[in-house]
């Protein structure tokens, strides 16, 4: 909400919850005033003629949401992730498509100036050719609400952005998973918050996730701990601004010698995080362009998630369908 009032070309226009105490709270607590509040989406959208929806609700109410806003008109920015099954985000895109309308989905990562900073540094080619990209995510947020009872919640609600994230920084997708997830004794969710994964990507690498949100204490970032590996040399990122790396400059020796990376210069005017988001979106709509986090394109981040699941429950290697 606070980069959307930081626009001067985005005038919230109206509201939908189940809750009407709810929106009334949330209309007085960012100080605007809006044209129609409803708990009907169509009823909404027709009476503020809004233009543009923000879908913010749980999972479960995405699909209906979404479908439901495109068939009226608007384009829709949505959060993650897309839907709760492969089925349902093909009907989402679908829709997309009829509807001559655009459906982007929030994965607000891929505008960390950070992330950009060490996909422009891999793409330099001074590590050769990645066959190895590790992630490692390890923190303990102690959620109430939907979280504590969901199924497979690390993989099922968080993974996604570590998912996105691997498939930016390699441009390639995943096309097979292994995974596992379990739930520690000490865990205040009701299951899965702890996952591995090992994921065939379509370039060749291999994708590892190591992952537990009831972690306490030595936390990574919520961006994970990244080790990217390539046949000359390695890179380090830390998930915010620890960036480094070393390339093979010898060719003898037990160890071959190494030197460090130079890294390239940060896009200083990058809007970053959600703000990056919806000027993307926003910017597509304008000129015509195509968002980076389209609904054609996150499906296959949500395709790793569901994949991985499926996995967990079969215990067997799952091939990635779109």
């Amino acid at each position: 909400m606070n980069a959307l009032k930081k626009r001067n070309d985005i005038k919230i226009v109206g509201l939908c919850d189940l809750s009407t105490q709810a929106m009334d709270q949330f209309e007085k607590l960012h100080g605007i005033t809006v044209v129609c509040k409803s708990t009907n989406l169509q009823k909404m959208i027709a009476k503020s003629g809004a233009e543009i929806i923000f879908d913010c609700t749980i999972p479960a109410a995405h699909k209906e949401v979404v479908t439901k806003a495109l068939e009226a008109g608007c384009h829709v920015l949505g959060e993650k992730p897309m839907a709760e099954s492969m089925d349902d985000a093909r009907t989402m895109v679908q829709t997309a498509a009829a509807s001559g309308k655009r459906y982007a989905v929030i994965q607000n990562r891929r505008y960390d100036p950070n992330i950009i900073l060490t996909r422009k540094l891999l793409n330099q080619d001074e590590i050769g050719k990645i066959h190895t990209l590790n992630a490692d995510f390890f923190i303990g947020p102690h959620f109430d609400g939907f979280r504590t009872q969901m199924d497979h919640v690390l993989l099922g609600d968080m993974a996604i952005h570590s998912f996105d994230q691997a498939r930016y920084l390699l441009g390639a997708d995943a096309v097979s998973v292994y995974a596992e997830d379990w739930n520690p004794a000490s865990s205040w969710y009701r299951d899965g918050a702890n996952a591995v994964a090992i994921f065939h990507m379509s370039n060749g690498t291999v994708f590892t996730y190591r992952g537990s949100w009831c972690a306490e204490g030595c936390s990574t970032t919520w961006e994970c701990d990244w080790r990217i590996t390539g046949n000359k040399g390695t890179v380090l990122w830390d998930g915010t601004e620890g960036l480094s790396g070393e390339k093979v400059v010898g060719d003898s020796g037990f160890f071959r010698e190494t030197e460090k990376l130079i890294l390239p210069e940060k896009d200083s005017e990058q809007l970053t995080s959600h703000a990056g988001v919806i000027d993307d979106f926003i910017t597509s709509l304008d000129q015509g362009t195509r968002v980076q986090t389209e609904c054609t394109d996150n499906i296959k981040s949500l395709a790793m998630v569901l994949a991985a699941i499926k996995s967990c429950e079969t215990g067997k290697r799952e091939t990635i369908h779109i």
